[in-house]
């Protein structure tokens, strides 16, 4: 059995009861897709209550944590040094055309770098976590990047608008959590995107450095404007020299 930090447990109580209101809510977007009004307003609320539901449960325990969120933003606590950092539903796009690609995401940062991440796809029933120097994993299976080498064998995700790379192989999912919890299981070999925010791939990229892949370093950019590129070990050079006009 994997030894977990109080920090971590708590993460996972409160995406645990938080996602029971993300997949109900799932299926009445199927219901609104047809509907002339469409889901939108709908999912914003499901996306602030989620949200609200991971500030409180969060709160019970660790009542002093402050937080970077993406509905309200930044919450000063009086413990400055401890921060929760919080996507309710990272792939909004997704979850308001009933697409089941999404995931809750939480980070925890400490004295200015990530100690936990945990993102949970809560209908594929996906809790990927790692923690600092003591690995990441998939519903408690170990995981590790992937050991291509062979830059036509690898498969590599952005989610940036308009990106043509001809010589790599391209997905684009639209969840950046899930992406780069992918590259640290070796479902996908690489992820980058530019100006992206914090609580899109503060929990991630802890993920893929604990599951030995490499992520270049976020802290020299601001909270809602970070550039990130992710793979594993065995093709970051190549990757890198392929982005460097990105």
């Amino acid at each position: 059995m994997i030894s977990i930090s109080a920090n971590l447990n708590i993460m996972i109580k409160a995406v645990e009861k938080a996602s029971k209101s993300i997949i109900r809510d799932f299926g009445e977007v199927e219901k609104l897709q047809v509907s002339k009004k469409g889901p939108k307003d709908f999912v914003t609320k499901t996306d602030k209550h989620v949200e609200k539901i991971l500030i409180e449960e969060l709160s019970k325990i660790k009542k002093n944590y402050s937080f970077v969120t993406e509905e309200s933003g930044i919450i000063k606590n009086k413990d400055k040094d401890n921060t929760w950092i919080i996507d309710p539903i990272d792939g909004t796009t997704n979850f308001l055309h009933g697409i089941p690609h999404f995931a809750i995401s939480i980070g925890l940062k400490s004295k200015g770098e990530m100690i936990s991440g945990l993102i949970f796809d809560p209908i594929k029933d996906e809790m990927f976590f790692a923690e600092k120097d003591k690995g990441a994993f998939l519903n408690n299976q170990r995981l590790r990047v992937s050991k291509k080498s062979a830059l036509d064998e690898c498969l590599f995700s952005s989610n940036h608008e308009g990106v043509k790379f001809s010589s790599l192989n391209m997905r684009c999912s639209g969840s950046a959590a899930l992406d780069l919890a992918y590259v640290a299981s070796g479902r996908l070999d690489g992820y980058f995107q530019n100006k992206i925010n914090l609580w899109d791939v503060a929990a991630g990229s802890l993920m893929v450095k604990e599951a030995g892949g490499i992520v270049n370093n976020l802290d020299q950019y601001d909270t809602y404007n970070i550039d990130i590129k992710a793979s594993s070990a065995a093709i970051n050079d190549k990757m890198l020299e392929n982005l460097k006009n990105f």
